[in-house]
């Protein structure tokens, strides 16, 4: 006989009411009552069905996710990191990538649309604030998270990347180097932002920034070592080459690492490097990459809440959260040999 949330009830002596709120994900319940119903749950195999759930309640207990890459490390360990939230809830993911391409963007939520989704989540490639006013359904609660558009009032999940900008520019500054540049991403608001905050430390710290020592690329998150090569050749031929770069993510970093070997020059004694993500490779490369970590798995953890949190209260004001990054220090940013 399949379990029912009146067994599940009676076994713990609380209410069928109560054991529906932690299956819904409900904030209004104890932590200790929640994980004693879960745990009976898992002891029970208690299998929810879903599409009598769905056809009482008006919901689908699936969540939509749009990402701009699907085989991107960030958005995967995100992916991950947000399902294991969801799964507490019972809730499916559905996830499709945009390839960047804002078109694909838009077919992509509709479709998620289509299907009744509860909440959607999306890293916009979009360069215009008025596509989100286009999605086709006015009633879908909606979050954006690592890509913002701060003037639309939409909940929003991501990084500080203004301080991961400062926070990596600092770095390299406190190690000793003077000539920093800064490969830079294109269109979106971590790349705008990291920009702005290297941008901030330089001029704290009275360093020049001329604009050689700025090298913009697009669609890093696919091709940045590819962009890093070209970055490099062209830094190179300055008149005063710079003595350390902060590249926009991890594969860009990687993709400059390996250019300024190839070039016959030394990571980090002539050229330190500085990427963001921390992906966890890095420590098997050449030379160990130091990087900004902007916290994953807590990104995806602070989404899948929210996201649970909209299904029961959707007309709430749009929340900002963001997650405080940290520096780790590898071998690509030992302090520079100051001479003697």
């Amino acid at each position: 006989m399949a379990v029912r949330l009146k067994d599940i009830a009676r076994d713990l002596g609380v209410s069928v009411v109560t054991v529906s709120k932690v299956l819904r994900g409900n904030k209004d319940i104890g932590d200790e009552t929640r994980r004693r119903v879960l745990k009976r749950m898992k002891e029970l195999n208690y299998q929810p069905n879903m599409l009598a759930r769905g056809l009482a309640s008006g919901k689908t207990y699936t969540m939509g996710l749009v990402v701009p890459d699907l085989v991107h490390p960030f958005f995967a360990e995100f992916a991950k990191s947000l399902s294991a939230v969801l799964r507490e809830s019972s809730r499916a993911l559905i996830i499709t990538s945009s390839e960047e391409d804002p078109e694909i963007e838009r077919q992509e939520i509709r479709t998620l649309l289509h299907r009744g989704i509860d909440v959607l989540l999306i890293a916009s490639c979009q360069s215009s604030l008025r596509n989100f006013y286009e999605i086709g359904d006015d009633r879908t609660p909606y979050l954006l998270f690592d890509r913002n558009f701060p003037h639309l009032a939409a909940h929003f999940v991501g990084s500080n990347d203004v301080l991961v900008g400062e926070m990596a520019t600092n770095h390299l500054i406190e190690t000793g180097r003077k000539r920093i540049a800064h490969i830079a991403g294109q269109g979106t608001s971590p790349a705008f932002d990291r920009l702005r905050g290297y941008r901030n430390a330089m001029i704290d710290a009275r360093l020049p920034t001329p604009d050689s020592y700025v090298f913009t690329g697009s669609r890093l998150e696919e091709t940045g070592d590819k962009v890093a090569a070209e970055a490099i050749k062209h830094f190179l031929a300055l008149p005063e080459p710079p003595d350390a770069i902060f590249c926009y993510n991890d594969l860009t970093a990687i993709g400059a690492i390996e250019a300024v070997l190839a070039a016959g020059l030394r990571v980090p004694e002539d050229i330190a490097i500085v990427g963001c993500g921390n992906m966890p490779y890095n420590d098997y490369l050449k030379v160990p990459l130091s990087s900004i970590d902007h916290g994953t798995s807590e990104l995806g953890r602070r989404a899948g809440e929210l996201a649970l949190d909209l299904v029961n209260s959707p007309e709430q004001p749009p929340k900002n959260i963001l997650v405080p990054p940290t520096l780790v220090v590898r071998a690509s940013t030992r302090p520079a040999v100051q001479a003697t």
